[in-house]
């Protein structure tokens, strides 16, 4: 059992009723669905999962006006459903409130991306967590009849403006340029075990960020990254199986070998993409060429390097 689909089945048999019931002005009122924090959002769930915060349970969002005529009300009916569904039985901590239940829609969104609705500015974009986003995005939305908890999410769905994909895809060029195809070999050559294995992780975590971008999706918190390119259309599943050679062997020799591999593999689709016209194979090369697609004059000024 997938903790997306308990919820659903959980909502549409017990959630719809009790607004029914109790709520019966407000049913073409409140959306629901089940949104934000927690691996069976991302459908990720497995027997691991069960041990905490993960059972019955979804969100129910009202607008701020709504909110303040039945949100207490309303939690307070959510909170006495039945705690037991299909066998299951939610296990929370502390640390794990607030992940389901009643919610007002701007408060959902602000706890995730710091404001109500979707960024407005260019350095709003640029700033707005890729994590952040990614949890406002996953998961399912069962109900919506007003289309104001959707409106946001479609927003966020729609992706980054161009210019700031390119920017974030110009800045990971360096850092991954740098730390993987630059630092790695000379740590190892100069014994330098820590730093060979953060160059190693830093690389692996931060094309995983620039292969999302080039997918227009947000990846998801560290814990899910590597799983979650398996769900992208290009180059997500060589990514995944490249990243597991990098981190399964010992050959550091071998590691390198996979490291110019992935590295040429994107390379290859930022010229089918049209972001880059440099011919190197370096990726720190092609930041430079990337920010001058830029539109905005100012930006394609603006210093990468740190």
């Amino acid at each position: 059992m997938k903790g997306l689909i308990l919820s659903e089945e959980y909502y549409h048999q017990f959630g719809t009723k009790m607004i029914e019931e109790l709520f019966p002005k407000y049913k073409e009122r409140v959306a629901a669905g089940l949104v934000g924090d927690g691996s069976e959002c991302y459908g990720f769930d497995d027997e691991i999962s069960r041990d905490h915060d993960w059972g019955p349970g979804f969100c129910l969002w009202l607008t701020k006006e709504d909110y303040q005529e039945i949100g207490p009300e309303l939690h307070s009916a959510y909170e006495q459903l039945p705690k037991k569904f299909l066998g299951f039985q939610r296990l929370q901590t502390e640390q794990g409130k607030g992940r389901v239940g009643v919610f007002e829609m701007g408060e959902f969104y602000r706890k995730f991306i710091g404001t109500s609705h979707a960024p407005k500015s260019f350095k709003a974009w640029f700033y707005l967590r890729e994590e952040a986003a990614s949890a406002c995005v996953n998961g399912r939305v069962f109900f919506d009849p007003l289309g104001e908890f959707s409106h946001v999410r479609d927003e966020l769905l729609a992706f980054y403006p161009e210019d700031v994909r390119l920017l974030k895809i110009a800045g990971l060029c360096i850092t991954c340029g740098q730390a993987g195809q630059y630092n790695f070999m000379r740590s190892v050559k100069r014994r330098e075990h820590f730093a060979a294995r953060y160059a190693e992780t830093k690389f692996c975590a931060d094309i995983m960020s620039l292969v999302f971008l080039l997918n227009r999706r947000y990846a998801p918190f560290y814990k899910w990254r590597h799983r979650a390119l398996l769900t992208l259309p290009t180059l997500g599943g060589f990514l995944h199986q490249e990243i597991g050679e990098v981190i399964d062997t010992s050959d550091n020799s071998l590691k390198n070998a996979v490291i110019e591999e992935i590295s040429a593999a994107v390379v290859a689709e930022f010229k089918k993409q049209g972001v880059s016209e440099s011919t190197s194979d370096f990726l720190a090369d092609h930041a430079t060429a990337i920010q001058r697609r830029l539109s905005d004059p100012n930006l394609k000024e603006a210093k990468l390097w740190r």
